[in-house]
């Protein structure tokens, strides 16, 4: 019987047996074909005789699917490597925890290190200042910041130089692009010490510490299964983006800084009760407290990155240039666990390439562009056999559809009706926002609610649209129906019931206007 190339074949124990240095036997195959599946003992090493040239280096996947023993080529004791090198350390948090709190709790007190003289320390910063467009002058509390973080945070220092490997050709790319200064990557060390997944007090997420509402602005969505601000390559260019359009409106690259972290009404502010000095450090006592701690700490990163070698830096670099990763358009839904057992890609390494999916799933949404991030040299396999893959992968997922959450986006805005039991803190929880952010958003000088009342929310988690009386109605005894009222239009009756439009409501209701009449009953439903 012929057998066609592509085609599953299982080989048997065809060749010599022999034993290698480390005393296992050495299991020679022949291999010609695309896709192969090899039985193999755990004492056992397979090797490859002749194989195709095209298809030598590629992981033969559909074995894995199949739960057979996994062929080690070439490539994947590197991608192993990877794993083992970084695994642990790239997806640590507590470095952003530290970052923060050295920000918020920096005393400014003189730091004694004699490994650093005050002079030497001025010569350098006279150096930096000239070849960036930053304001770096000495002054104690620069001084106090840098000797501080060399005499307590080194060794942190140390791992995010390691990270930065990384994230650091990323960040230049983008900013390049957008024409700013290259020195601004620093930034993300000093907003989320270069954790896509961090998360502060108040909200602000991913790499460059995005606001629910500023990520909106720049495209960055948020569903039950994604956090676009998450995304390393996506919230890089929204930041480059924000960064840019501070610039146009400040002119000065010290006071972007400033309004990245604290908003621009903020430094506006800061301007008028200096007097008009448009002076970082002189505006620096008229900002908030986490502001006036921010540009130091941009500033002593900036330093001791660019003079780590003169500090005896020694971060654990990688062997491998570990930014060869590449990605893949998904055609269907994948899960983590399905990637993993299919790639032999550690799920903690998936986690740290794919951080803005929130569930460990990579949802399938008609028109979304969501990818999968993989190592080089299992990218290359998978689209060898995307075939196989959907259709494992599908059988499985099939069976727990049921338990996965439905996909939500979340809205920009939300407007809630105070409904009786409700109260400020309950709000909050349910749209993952805090009590003093719905009391600002709303101007209110109290907790005190009234039932009925209209609340503005940004919601931070997604949830599904809030129902109103009307939709309520619709859920109950006639589902179908909605009753106008005083101030309804067409076009705010369609909001409130999501696919419904306009259109549908002239049709269903054989209106030959738009006009309305408090008290008539439409159909909100065909039929």
């Amino acid at each position: 019987m012929m057998i066609r190339r592509g085609m599953l074949i299982i080989f048997s124990l065809l060749a010599l047996n022999t034993y290698a240095q480390n005393g296992k036997k050495k299991q020679v195959e022949k291999t010609n074909f695309r896709v192969q599946i090899f039985q193999k003992s755990v004492d056992t090493e397979i090797e490859l005789a002749e194989p195709d040239p095209e298809f030598k280096n590629r992981i033969p996947i559909s074995a894995i699917v199949r739960d057979s023993s996994t062929v080690a080529l070439k490539d994947l004791p590197r991608a192993r490597k990877i794993d083992s090198i970084w695994k642990q350390e790239l997806t640590n948090s507590d470095l952003f925890e530290t970052m923060h709190k050295s920000v918020l709790e920096q005393d400014y007190s003189e730091v004694v290190y004699t490994e650093l003289p005050t002079d030497t320390l001025k010569a350098r910063l006279k150096n930096l200042n000239a070849r960036t467009p930053f304001n770096i002058e000495y002054n104690p509390s620069l001084e106090s910041v840098i000797k501080s973080y060399l005499k307590r945070n080194k060794h942190a220092m140390e791992r995010l130089m390691a990270l930065s490997d990384y994230y650091f050709p990323l960040f230049e790319q983008e900013l390049d692009r957008y024409d700013i200064p290259l020195e601004i990557k620093y930034l993300a060390i000093v907003e989320s010490a270069l954790n896509p997944r961090a998360r502060s007090r108040v909200g602000a997420t991913g790499l460059w510490q995005f606001m629910f509402p500023t990520g909106k602005m720049f495209d960055l969505d948020v569903s039950s299964y994604v956090d676009e601000r998450m995304d390393p390559v996506k919230s890089t260019e929204a930041a480059a983006q924000y960064l840019a359009s501070l610039y146009k409106t400040f002119g000065d690259w010290d006071l972007v800084l400033a309004s990245y972290n604290s908003g621009p009404g903020n430094v506006a502010k800061a301007i008028r009760r200096s007097g008009g000095s448009v002076d970082y450090w002189d505006l620096r006592r008229y900002l908030p407290r986490e502001t006036a701690g921010y540009v130091p700490a941009f500033l002593a990163t900036l330093y001791l990155f660019e003079y780590a070698e003169e500090h005896n830096f020694q971060p654990n670099r990688p062997d491998v240039a570990y930014f060869e990763t590449d990605t893949i358009r998904v055609k269907e839904m994948l899960s983590f666990d399905h990637i993993s057992k299919i790639t032999g890609v550690d799920k903690n390494m998936l986690q740290f390439l794919n951080p803005s999916y929130k569930l460990d799933v990579i949802p399938f949404v008609k028109d979304e562009n969501y990818t999968l991030r993989l190592p080089r040299p299992s990218t290359g396999a998978f689209v060898s056999n995307e075939a196989a893959i959907y259709e494992y992968v599908a059988s499985d997922l099939e069976k727990e559809k049921e338990n996965l959450p439905q996909y939500v986006k979340t809205e920009e805005r939300i407007r809630y009706r105070v409904r009786s039991g409700d109260y400020l803190g309950r709000i909050a929880e349910k749209y993952g926002v805090g009590v003093s952010e719905i009391r600002k958003w709303n101007n209110l000088r109290s907790n005190n609610l009234r039932i009925g009342q209209y609340l503005t929310v940004f919601p931070r988690k997604p949830v599904v649209a809030q129902q109103s009386e009307e939709a309520e109605t619709r859920n109950s005894n006639n589902p179908k129906v909605y009753k106008v009222k005083n101030g309804d239009s067409l076009w705010s009756i369609s909001k409130k019931f999501p696919g419904v439009t306009v259109q549908n409501l002239r049709s269903w209701n054989d209106m030959n206007s738009n006009t309305l009449r408090p008290g008539m009953t439409l159909k909100i439903s065909k039929g």
